[in-house]
């Protein structure tokens, strides 16, 4: 990998960029459709509220990839881990070292935070960044199952129905 490319925190002037990226991963995921988010949200959530951060790789000033991540909390290990939600470099800069060198530099901040760990999930298809996370050293969570509530089902429950 050269010095032209970079990885820097966006901003909310990079918002249009983050959604544009978000869209670009999910129709890669097959799952275009299922993206709501907008500008709007993603100012609100990002920039006011604060409750994610972005990171957004640049290859001579051009957009690769973003990887966006926040904070949660180990029990077991008594302090906050990081999880990343999305990690996307752009079909036609892969396999240049810059989806290593978003890992190494979540690596550098979740160390520098004191963070106890960092983890993602990973669709069960995509062979191509499964054997990526293997070559990292990272370990599948075999023995544990993901859950989600989510729209109706989240409103009645939280309606106490």
């Amino acid at each position: 990998m050269d010095n032209q490319f970079e990885l820097r925190f966006a901003s909310e002037k990079d918002v249009p960029l983050i959604l544009q990226l978000i869209r670009e991963l999910a129709e890669y995921e097959g799952l275009l459709h299922e993206v709501v988010a907008t500008g709007e949200i993603l100012t609100e959530w990002l920039f006011v509220k604060k409750k994610a951060e972005v990171l957004i790789g640049e290859y001579g000033g051009q957009p690769v990839g973003y990887a966006l991540f926040f904070h949660n909390f180990s029990t077991f290990l008594g302090r906050a881990g990081i999880y990343l939600e999305d990690l996307y470099v752009r079909p036609e800069y892969r396999g240049r070292g810059y989806g290593k060198a978003f890992f190494r530099k979540l690596a550098q901040i979740t160390v520098e935070r004191g963070c106890g760990r960092l983890e993602w999930w990973c669709l069960d298809w995509n062979q191509p960044s499964i054997d990526f996370y293997l070559s990292l050293g990272a370990e599948p969570m075999e023995d544990w199952t993901v859950y989600r509530l989510t729209g109706d089902t989240l409103a009645e429950l939280a309606k106490g129905r």
